[in-house]
């Protein structure tokens, strides 16, 4: 009979084989024979040709791709409006900004070729994937290239992407944590099992045992490990292969390299009968350190889920309310000025203005303050709070994209991202670290094996000191403690933007303030008022409102409360003069209103003095009022700076009031050291000069009049409660404006960066102890895995005791 054997071939794409008669073959111009498998790889490999773009074959050596597949109708979708509403998000620069999930991605070669061609294509910004989630930042110009544009060049490689999705995100982590608990499963199984079986072969090698039950035992091991070692250790060895690839030595070259050099020994001491097997080190070499990787896992979702929390259950529609009549909306469909109702228990989902009604909301998982605010016509409320009573109709002032409880997430997915600095020094050492170890692993076989001429004994020491060192806990040292810190102060709310600016405010030694709306409440009222022959209460009134400053903002307050019916007048030649006050002209009539500084600069002379602010109208440059101010000093202020002395902080005062007003603040709260009269520029010298002197300063200020010092200093943060302008200028964002809150900052910043030094001590002591010993031949690969895992743990159960820390005041 004869019988026809169809040759497969690998598609020059794809690398997948198929059989030769199905494929579509051409030549390239050197003469070389392409197969392909379909017409979507025979695009992608001429489109990369064209771009010149053919290393990518080089990078994807043996690698398998998906077949290029076309979808060509669902495009449209990526460029309607209410798609855009909900994924995609405008800069400040006008440009469009969108996460995609890259699918298809299996190495750094694809990576590397996404990227590649997403920075070739026209209107596209930038473009970078992680490699360890396959989530892409992607920022283009709308006006060059729409969404649907980028969508399709991703397809036209063989990737497909999709928009990143938290409640998709958490799926795929639901789906690891099975993963490895069906592994973990397999490898506990093949642990009890051959344990039974290893109890036998020690008793019998003490007692004395036939060699043909002796077989038998071994042959059970072979079975019982084999599926552990390939099915629970696959997903080392998938690490091990990638690393490779890259030329990198990892933690998971590391395990694969000893649990296999163990496996393929006992092999041979199997089929020869020469020797002992150790199938029971392979097992529990592959299940110690399995069960590590997993309670790893479960903790980082842990800590992850601290922050989402915050997030929340936000609902995905709201009611919006349009001629009386109610109807229930999409959030990404809301706009700004449509009307929505709150019920009782509902979340607040779009930031906005009561328009009717009044209620209390509970804005603990914002500012985490326990007790409800009240709210009423006119206020303002912020997304993630709760309506507690009554029915409220409110006004929305932002899109879902542009709210708080969405700018907070962003923040905090930023935020963990970004690697502090001692945590790329630790990545950079654990990088050589690997290598290093190998190498010695290496070395110790080689000593061993000329100092005893036993290669079993140097085989298995040479595992031991592959097994027992753990970059693992090196690596995780600055991440986890970290995410720990960065979920805490959230929960306490408390964003820092970056990691890095944990590390920075641990290391801050200068703490200056801001006086107006940081140690005050920002709204100083009238306590003293000087009325004089001419004054025309309407006259300042108009002057008062030209300006947002808080001491004319309480002069106009005073003047509404004081003067029914008061009415502003027509002004002309509106100056403001910075630091000092405002100046302007009305029916030829010259006004101004300031303080002493603006007298100064007209030549008006005064005897006017006071502790307190003053703000002085003068008309015609004739004094015909002056008002004695005060602020409220914010509550636990005085306390808040003394905890923060006590942590070795130095704390001054900035302001652009006088001197007497600035010491009288200052004095009541506990700060020694005063600098008044400054204008913004001077308060961002004063910085400068500080930190020449060896200074790390910590500037606390508005936000708008001390954005110049905020932006000169190491860490800035704006008092704010949560407002755009607080938000954009800080390093560190206060959802609430209590000076305990910088306290707090200050202490969670110290001991998560103590919590990092902590972890590096122990996983630098570990590895100089365990290595040395393992190399003098005193640990046995049963032991070496279990301490590696047990490594990786302390330094993981170190970090989550960040959460223990205890704040002064609570």
């Amino acid at each position: 009979m004869k019988v026809n054997i169809v040759a497969k071939v690998s598609c020059t794409h794809c690398n997948l084989e198929f059989d030769e008669s199905v494929m579509i073959k051409e030549q390239s111009p050197t003469g070389e024979e392409l197969n392909f498998c379909c017409k979507g790889c025979q695009g992608v490999y001429h489109l990369l040709q064209s771009e010149g773009l053919d290393s990518f074959y080089d990078k994807l050596g043996d690698t398998t791709l998906q077949p290029a597949v076309d979808y060509h109708d669902d495009l449209h979708k990526f460029d309607l409006e209410g798609f855009y509403n909900k994924y995609v998000k405008t800069s400040k620069d006008g440009f469009c900004e969108i996460n995609l999930i890259i699918e298809g991605i299996h190495c750094s070669a694809c990576v590397w070729l996404n990227e590649k061609v997403l920075h070739k294509t026209e209107g596209i910004i930038e473009a970078s994937i992680n490699y360890s989630n396959n989530k892409a930042k992607v920022v283009w110009d709308n006006d060059v290239i729409t969404l649907s544009r980028i969508i399709q060049t991703i397809r036209s490689i063989g990737y497909n992407a999709y928009p990143y999705d938290a409640s998709l995100q958490e799926e795929r982590a639901n789906k690891t944590k099975k993963e490895y608990y069906s592994r973990i499963l397999m490898g506990v199984f093949g642990t009890m099992n051959i344990m039974w079986i290893a109890i036998a072969q020690y008793a019998g090698y003490f007692t004395g045992m036939e060699r043909r039950f002796k077989d038998i035992l071994n042959v059970a091991e072979f079975l019982l490990a084999t599926p552990v070692l390939f099915y629970s250790g696959w997903i080392f060895f998938r690490g091990a292969y990638y690393g490779f690839k890259n030329k990198l030595i990892n933690m998971d070259t590391l395990v694969s390299a000893g649990a296999l050099s163990a496996y393929l020994y006992s092999i041979y001491a199997m089929v020869t009968q020469t020797g002992e097997v150790y199938f029971d080190s392979v097992v529990m070499i592959i299940t110690f350190v399995l069960v590590g990787k997993y309670l790893e896992v479960l903790s980082k979702k842990h800590a992850v889920d601290t922050l989402d929390s915050i997030m929340g259950s936000m609902p995905t529609e709201v009611t919006v309310v349009h001629d009386n009549e109610k109807s229930l909306v999409s959030v990404e469909n809301v706009q700004v000025g449509d009307i929505i109702e709150l019920k009782p228990g509902e979340k607040v989902v779009i930031d906005g203005k009561i328009v009717s009604g009044e209620g209390s909301f509970d804005e603990s998982s914002l500012s985490g303050e326990s007790i409800p605010v009240y709210k009423q016509v006119g206020d303002d409320i912020k997304s993630g709070s709760i309506l507690l009573d009554s029915v409220v109709r409110y006004e929305a002032t932002h899109s879902a994209n542009d709210s708080l409880i969405s700018s907070i997430v962003s923040l905090l997915e930023d935020a963990i991202t970004k690697k502090p600095s001692i945590e790329k020094l630790a990545d950079k050492v654990s990088g050589y670290f690997s290598f290093v170890i190998f190498s010695l692993a290496i070395l110790t076989f080689i000593g061993w094996y000329i100092y005893s001429k036993d290669f079993e004994h140097s085989l298995i020491i040479a595992i031991s000191v592959i097994v027992i060192a753990c970059p693992c806990a090196l690596g995780l040292a600055t991440p986890m403690s970290t995410l720990v810190g960065i979920s805490i102060a959230a929960k306490r709310g408390l964003l820092f933007k970056e990691a890095t600016f944990l590390e920075t405010m641990a290391k801050s030694n200068l703490l200056a303030l801001d006086k107006t709306g940081t140690i005050t409440e920002g709204k100083p009222s009238v306590v003293n008022a000087y009325i004089k022959e001419g004054f025309d209460p309407s006259a300042l009134l108009s002057l008062v409102e030209t300006s947002n400053h808080p001491v004319s903002k309480g002069i106009a307050r005073y003047l509404h409360q004081n003067y029914e019916d008061i009415k502003p007048k027509e002004l002309t030649d509106i100056k403001s003069i910075e630091a000092k006050g405002i100046e302007a002209k009305s029916d030829g009539v010259k006004l101004l209103g300031g303080n002493l500084d603006l007298l100064d600069l007209h030549d008006i002379k005064s005897d006017i003095s006071s502790d307190k602010i003053l703000f002085i109208f003068a008309i015609d440059d004739q004094i015909v009022a002056h008002f004695e101010l005060e602020d409220t000093i914010r509550e636990d202020a005085k306390e808040a700076i003394s905890y923060i002395k006590e942590l070795g902080v130095e704390v001054i005062m900035l302001t652009g009031d006088h001197q007497e007003s600035a010491n009288s603040v200052a004095s009541q709260v506990g700060i020694d050291k005063v600098y008044a009269k400054l204008l913004p520029s001077q308060k961002a010298k004063l910085i400068q000069d500080l930190q020449k002197d060896g200074k790390i300063t910590v500037m606390v200020g508005d936000g708008i009049n001390d954005a110049i010092a905020l932006a000169q200093s190491n860490i800035a943060i704006a008092m704010g409660n949560g407002a755009d302008v607080a938000i954009n200028v800080s390093d560190v964002v206060l959802l609430n404006e209590k000076p305990m809150s910088i306290y707090e900052a200050y202490k969670i910043s110290r001991r998560t960066f103590r919590a990092v030094k902590e972890n590096l001590g122990l996983s630098l002591l570990y590895n100089s102890v365990a290595i040395p010993l393992a190399i003098a031949g005193y640990v046995n690969p049963l032991v070496a895995a279990l301490s590696m895992s047990l490594s990786s743990l302390v330094v993981v159960g170190n970090s989550m005791r960040i959460k223990l820390l205890k704040f002064k005041g609570n």
